[in-house]
């Protein structure tokens, strides 16, 4: 796991941009995992220019979403579907349909979730996989107690995260949904490259478990440590309660031009 600690918001987009640009540039047809939420949305803004700018192109990607909340209605802004679409697939040359989710509408479910894995695997796997990470340490929705082997499924969400996403929900917690569909911690661990991304405050302890902390099902990020090529993209506001926090700052600082994340 590398963990890089930069400057703001903008310098985490466009570090991401670069890891991301030389795969497309390398690999024209790769397969993207695409999050939601507050933590990814400089890396897309980053894309979207260089896009416009003519110096990448996802005509030939595909990407896959990390999860959907179930029951919403298919024109709800806030279903992840609608969401991704307004903050970076519309904004981009994905040919249509390249870019999958789970169906939190299926009639159902288990099978809904066992056709989303084999789609994934179906497309060759997920080259590079963007993240967050939510307070209580769940990546996708998986919440605290999740099994660190587990495949796309539901999830009934915590109250905690039910709080933290009411923000989207005009502040009312009672309006968001309590199920979800989730990619699960085994589906994530087997893309090629994982890019969690965490700002603020609020994530610096789920930050501390995730690197230095015991791997626990109590923390479901940390079975990223066991994944070969992790780069975590942290504010310093996130970072403030990494024991090794200096030593990460020396190793980036020091590392090959070429060597990228």
């Amino acid at each position: 796991m590398e963990v890089v600690i930069l400057e703001d918001t903008q310098q985490i987009g466009t570090v991401a941009a670069d890891a991301i640009e030389a795969l497309l540039t390398s690999k024209p047809t790769a397969v993207l995992g695409l999050a939601t939420g507050s933590s990814p949305l400089a890396i897309y803004d980053e894309l979207v220019a260089r896009q416009q700018a003519g110096r990448i192109s996802f005509s030939q990607a595909r990407g896959f979403t990390l999860d959907e909340y179930v029951g919403l209605p298919a024109d709800h802004p806030e279903r992840y579907r609608n969401v991704i679409d307004t903050v970076f697939v519309s904004r981009v040359d994905f040919a249509p349909g390249a870019v999958a989710g789970p169906d939190g509408l299926a009639a159902d479910i288990p099978a809904a979730c066992a056709e989303y894995e084999e789609a994934i695997s179906a497309a060759g796997g997920v080259d590079l996989q963007i993240l967050g990470i939510g307070t209580d340490g769940h990546i996708g929705f998986n919440e605290p107690g999740s099994s660190l082997a587990s495949r796309t499924r539901i999830k009934t969400l915590t109250r905690q995260t039910r709080v933290d996403n009411a923000r989207f929900f005009d502040g009312d917690v009672d309006r968001v949904p309590t199920h979800c569909l989730t990619q699960g911690l085994g589906t994530i661990m087997a893309a090629r490259h994982v890019i969690l991304v965490a700002t603020g405050r609020n994530k610096a302890e789920a930050v501390h478990h995730l690197a230095e902390g015991p791997v626990s099902a109590m923390w479901p990020a940390t079975v990223l440590q066991h994944h070969p090529h992790v780069t975590v993209l942290l504010d310093g506001a996130a970072a403030r309660r990494l024991q090794l926090a200096e030593y990460y700052r020396e190793t980036y600082r020091s590392k090959p031009g070429w060597q990228g994340i």
